[in-house]
């Protein structure tokens, strides 16, 4: 558990990435392996992840994220991992109905964190980004209209030191038996 803890402490949200380094092919199949194998109600595994390796369309779709002066770093990651969520299985959508809840939308979050700790464990820097134009990154990318892109993950290695997590305290977010 040491060890697990030990990389949850380590994995930052990198928003500079080394541009003279590239990601090699063996250690982004094994971060895209740990996304494959995120568990999902019912096992609907509601995802397609659509890896952008080629440095020109990383760039477009890395500019595709800025606006209002968010996400400027992006264009600079050499890889975007894009979340397009899938169609559920019967048991995940009606269970989703019985719960009101749209459990690929968990699913995906689980999925995204796998994703970003795989890249911790390979020595490289993610960022989960949700503030993006999504017809245009479709456009680019040949995403359906139909389906809906949820993230972009950057993936690089990071080009700044390791920074201190602040989190709330213990006693402010976690409790035994009642609430």
């Amino acid at each position: 558990m040491k060890d697990f803890l030990e990389l949850v402490k380590a994995r930052q949200s990198d928003r500079a990435y080394d541009m003279t380094r590239d990601v090699e092919p063996e250690k982004l199949e094994r971060v895209l392996e740990a996304a494959r194998l995120a568990p999902s109600a019912c096992n609907a595994q509601p995802w397609k992840f659509v890896a952008i390796t080629d440095k020109e369309l990383s760039k477009e779709v890395g500019k595709a994220t800025a606006g209002l002066g968010m996400n400027k770093f992006a264009k600079d990651a050499p890889v975007q991992i894009l979340v397009v969520e899938e169609s559920a299985n019967i048991s995940s959508l009606l269970g989703g109905k019985v719960k009101d809840k749209h459990f690929p939308l968990i699913d995906v979050g689980i999925a995204a964190a796998h994703i970003t700790l795989a890249a911790e464990s390979e020595g490289l820097g993610s960022c989960i980004l949700g503030w993006f134009d999504e017809n245009k990154i479709k456009s680019l990318t040949g995403i359906p209209a139909g389906k809906r892109l949820l993230l972009v993950i950057t993936i690089g290695y990071s080009a700044k030191p390791k920074r201190t997590k602040l989190r709330k305290e213990k006693s402010k977010v976690i409790s035994f038996n009642k609430y």
